[in-house]
């Protein structure tokens, strides 16, 4: 490595232990969605009920968003290498296990420990690359690398569930994880240095409780509120109790010197907007998902596996957001500006997705990827922002708070924009469909599955004969076009929003990158040639 006005440059050592610390990035972005087209397969094998279906898709995200925080915390005390070769080693055992269950429970138990293989995996990759890349310009490309490639693996996942299961079984969709577990495991304790917090102090063990207290209620009202696609008790009840037991566990952190999150972390002004402003950006991504995934299958009528191709082909734009967003930022360009540039185009993309008609694949493809490109762009900038401006000992804490802020984002898109697209759907199919008695063709329980959702509809029409049914899906096809539209507008209203607010929070942050004490960060470092400790005041690099 050579020294540079802002700190030692990586070098190939450094960018080929980048490019194995994406293994793990790709493999739990793509667990989000691998079980799309499973299911099916699953349901005849293992004969889940419904409780158990929906344990088996939610418990992986709820054990990853609920150890986020703990595992960030861990990982910083405890060392981020030794941390991400423990979740390797979890994450490919519990992939064999869900492979070769053999009963739901064993799933969904198999599935909770990917869960909590993934929350030390994505802090610690993080982390590390905030360790690895201590030159500004370096560290900004790795991480919009980095954003990039979390958001293409979520739709590879699909993807790559479908073609495993039109090869092979089910289990398939689990084992493609294990061969890359291996490799990490193999490769970096020889390429990875280990960093972590020379002086962490105590453990603060009753804040582990605390936080996946805090996290848990709120994640799954979110969560249940998307699938009921409205508000109702439990749901306001368990959101309301996770509000009630994090403002505990916040006033906990503020007041203990052993704290799991160190209030100094949020002693630069850009940290807590970074955690808010990609929260904002996530909750747009998932948000517009919720119905591009639905419009592709159930109103343009194409297949599962046809359909999780076309999705891919925004992805092509995504990867080089992030990228160009930093390389503006690195030629002088004002970081506020780009974000909230970031936020006004991905609120074009919806926009656009808002003109969308029942027959509109590239409209919607359009829209899509102009909307994922300006939030990707987001996304790289403010996680640079966020983890680079933070000490380097602390930087798994901060990444934690960082993808648990993507977590509830996402939640929230979902849930919020979900809501209104199926509220305008519900009245415009009581207004084409309710308004005259029911018929032999459509009888009253047919007509109520009709009004519930989309996917109801499509299956309504398989069963039914005629032009009754042909009649009955292009009015829900129209509805969940139209609700879909009043959903995108709220959306882009959001994303405006998102933009004045990171041009007044950010308009004074530097584009440098200080320590909560307002100095350059310096940290640890392992040499490229043999992993010599230079600059070791803050973190301690050992092998």
């Amino acid at each position: 490595m050579t020294p540079t006005s802002t700190g030692l440059r990586a070098g190939r050592r450094e960018w080929t232990a980048f490019v194995v610390l994406m293994l793990p990035l790709l493999l739990v972005s793509m667990d989000v969605s691998v079980l799309y087209f499973a299911v099916p397969a699953i349901s005849r094998e293992l004969h889940p009920s419904s409780t158990q279906q929906l344990w088996i898709f939610d418990i992986y995200a709820f054990a990853l968003a609920g150890l986020l925080i703990t595992m960030g915390a861990l990982g910083d005390r405890f060392g981020r290498r030794k941390l991400l070769l423990f979740g390797a080693a979890a994450f490919g055992a519990a992939s064999i296990a869900a492979a070769y269950a053999q009963s739901a429970d064993m799933l969904i138990a198999a599935r909770a420990v990917l869960g909590i293989g993934g929350a030390t995996l994505m802090p610690s990759t993080m982390a590390l690359v905030r360790n690895l890349f201590l030159d500004e310009k370096q560290r900004a490309k790795a991480i919009a690398i980095w954003s990039s490639a979390m958001a293409g693996g979520i739709a590879l996942g699909s993807v790559m569930s479908g073609v495993m299961i039109e090869h092979f079984w089910w289990g398939s969709v689990f084992l493609i994880n294990v061969p890359a577990m291996v490799l990490l495991l193999a490769l970096v304790p020889l390429l990875v240095p280990e960093f972590k917090n020379p002086a962490p102090g105590p453990f603060d063990l009753p804040s582990v409780p605390l936080s996946m207290a805090a996290v848990l209620p709120v994640i799954y009202g979110l969560k249940k509120t998307a699938a009921d696609n409205g508000l109702g008790l439990i749901p306001v009840l368990s959101i309301v109790a996770g509000l009630a037991i994090g403002a505990v566990f916040v006033r906990r952190q503020l007041t203990r010197r052993d704290a799991m999150i160190s209030p100094q972390l949020f002693h630069h002004r850009g940290f807590g907007p970074s955690i808010a402003l990609n929260a904002l950006a996530t909750f747009a991504m998932m948000g517009s998902a919720y119905f591009t995934t639905q419009y592709l299958q159930s109103v343009l009528g194409k297949g599962a596996l046809e359909a999780a191709l076309w999705s891919l082909a925004p992805s092509v734009c995504v990867g080089i957001a992030g990228p160009a967003a930093a390389a503006a930022v690195q030629r002088g360009a004002d970081r506020a500006s780009v974000i909230g540039a970031g936020f006004v185009t991905g609120a074009i993309g919806y926009g656009i997705l808002a003109l969308a008609g029942p027959d509109s694949l590239w409209t919607v493809l359009i829209g899509a990827a102009v909307l994922a490109s300006g939030i990707v762009a987001v996304m790289s900038l403010v996680t640079d922002m966020a983890i680079g401006t933070v000490p380097p000992e602390r930087a798994g804490s901060a990444a934690a708070l960082l993808e648990t802020g993507q977590e509830f984002g996402g939640a929230m898109g979902m849930a919020v924009l979900g809501s209104v697209g199926t509220a305008v759907y519900r009245s415009d199919v009581k207004d084409s469909l309710g308004g005259g008695p029911p018929t032999e063709a459509l009888p009253t329980d047919a007509l109520d599955q009709v009004r519930e959702t989309l996917g109801a509809a499509v299956a309504v029409a398989g069963r039914l004969k005629g032009q009754a049914g042909d009649q009955m899906l292009d009015a829900a096809r129209e509805a969940f076009t139209h609700g879909m539209r009043i959903a995108c507008g709220a959306g882009a209203l959001v994303l405006v929003a998102a933009a004045v607010l990171a041009l007044v929070t950010l308009r004074r942050v530097g584009s440098a990158g200080p320590t909560a004490g307002g100095t350059p960060s310096t940290g640890g470092h392992a040499t490229a040639a043999d992993g010599e400790e230079t600059a070791g005041r803050e973190v301690a690099p050992s092998h």
